[in-house]
């Protein structure tokens, strides 16, 4: 599963842009202010065949104007802990700075396999001023040009070559892989521990691929599945907590390797910048959701008023995806956390769920007939065979119609919830891909 590249170095060396080119998203994040969107820090890259995630520790500092030494040693010291590879991106323009020896320092004394690269090379003259990066003993310095891409292609060659050997996934069967996620302190480690109660015995534990996405069998209640153990509840103590994007790295690999996701949010506190930023890593993964509101001992007034407010106020934040299961929970009190596993249980079933073509036409067709796509330029727009395909890891559904290109996201978004409203997809994504017939 899922190999981690993070990109270190100091402000402005390019890195916003490299990370922008690698995951061939064409963000318009790079600009002069400090602190630009923090979600599109994180991207997938596919090349020749492999797959791997791609960090920007940068993205995550906070309010990086003032950038203290330290701040900087932080993210270098986060990328060590959870990267695979590690690009140090270096300015050929501007030579080598006091904090570009610093974080070389931290980083000759890592274990884990470094790349120079040195940017801004946006032509070919500036190649053997790249000589200097030597000087770090981290090994040859590579010159691309994240802005034009040159040499990226190679870059990524050699990312791939370097990157450790996956070991297949050691797992005896089949099972729900459930993660629990949330900020610090929103009550993960309670809750796991109120899962995993005293009886220690039957919870086994079994090494996943990755150094720190812990497998914990738990087998009770006559439910059986996988706990995917974030590494934060583990490994505490070893990096300040209060590292923002810290927990969100942390929760990268854990969303990557489980199939239904356990939001955890703060009664006391509600949603927060950064539980959004955590609830988009679940979307762009597509996985399984299930939002638990915890502490909710601690709060006064628990009428049906309160709840719906609630409610409401989640959904509003987390659209358009809005059909995910909600669940008021104590981790302290072990209200209602039960139900927490038998949810997501739900949840991982309702992503396998197969409707029959026959029902899918028989129900949505009329419906469509009713509401057909609007016309386009005087053309009309006719859907007239749906199928869902086989079992992938989210349900995803065909609908066939002679001009394609011209259904725009708020049908597909009005099918998609035509299909909810039909069959029980709650707390899954759904694909709807539109086709020629």
């Amino acid at each position: 599963m899922g190999n981690i590249v993070a990109i270190v170095g100091r402000p402005n060396v390019g890195k916003s842009t490299l990370f922008n080119r690698l995951t061939g998203s064409r963000q318009a994040i790079v600009n002069e202010e400090a602190g630009t969107t923090r979600d599109r820090q994180y991207g997938k890259v596919e090349w020749t065949g492999k797959e791997f995630s791609v960090i920007d520790t940068g993205g995550w500092v906070v309010n990086s104007e003032d950038v203290f030494e330290e701040e900087i040693n932080k993210q270098v010291k986060v990328a060590i802990e959870e990267a695979d590879v590690i690009l140090f991106v270096v300015d050929v323009l501007n030579g080598i700075t006091d904090l570009d020896t610093e974080v070389a320092e931290i980083l000759r004394r890592c274990k884990r396999p470094v790349i120079v690269v040195a940017n801004k090379a946006d032509n070919y003259e500036l190649h053997p001023a790249s000589a200097e990066f030597y000087s770090f003993g981290l090994g040859d310095p590579f010159c691309i040009s994240a802005i034009n891409g040159s040499y990226t292609g190679d870059l990524l060659d050699k990312i791939v070559a370097t990157l450790p050997e996956e070991k297949a996934e050691v797992l005896e069967e089949e099972l729900p892989r459930i993660a629990i996620i949330g900020r610090p302190n929103a009550g993960k480690s309670s809750l796991i521990n109120a899962f995993i109660g005293e009886e220690r015995h039957i919870v086994t534990d079994i090494a996943g691929t990755t150094r720190d996405s812990i497998y914990t069998k738990y087998n009770k209640f006559g439910l059986n599945f996988y706990l995917v153990d974030t590494a934060g509840i583990r490994k505490k103590g070893k990096v300040n907590e209060d590292l923002e994007y810290y927990s969100v790295i942390r929760s990268i690999r854990a969303i990557e390797n489980s199939d239904v996701c356990v939001l955890m949010l703060d009664a006391t506190r509600g949603i927060e910048s950064q539980d959004m930023n955590i609830f988009s890593l679940v979307q762009k993964n597509k996985k399984g959701l299930v939002v638990c509101v915890n502490k909710w001992d601690l709060i006064e007034d628990k009428s049906q008023k309160v709840i719906d407010s609630y409610t409401t106020a989640i959904r509003e934040r987390l659209a358009p995806f809005t059909d995910f299961p909600i669940l008021f929970i104590s981790a302290m009190t072990k209200q209602r956390i039960l139900k927490v596993l038998e949810t997501a249980k739900e949840v991982y079933e309702n992503r396998s769920k197969r409707v029959p073509t026959a029902k899918l036409n028989e129900t949505l067709l009329p419906i469509i007939e009713n509401y057909p796509p609007p016309a386009w330029k005087g053309k009309y727009i006719k859907i007239k065979y749906i199928t869902q395909l086989p079992a992938g890891s989210v349900p995803s559904f065909v609908f066939f119609c002679n001009l394609p290109q011209w259904i725009k996201e708020p049908y597909k978004r009005f099918l998609e919830n035509k299909i909810r409203e039909n069959w029980n997809f709650t707390g899954t994504p759904i694909n709807i891909f539109i086709r020629e017939k």
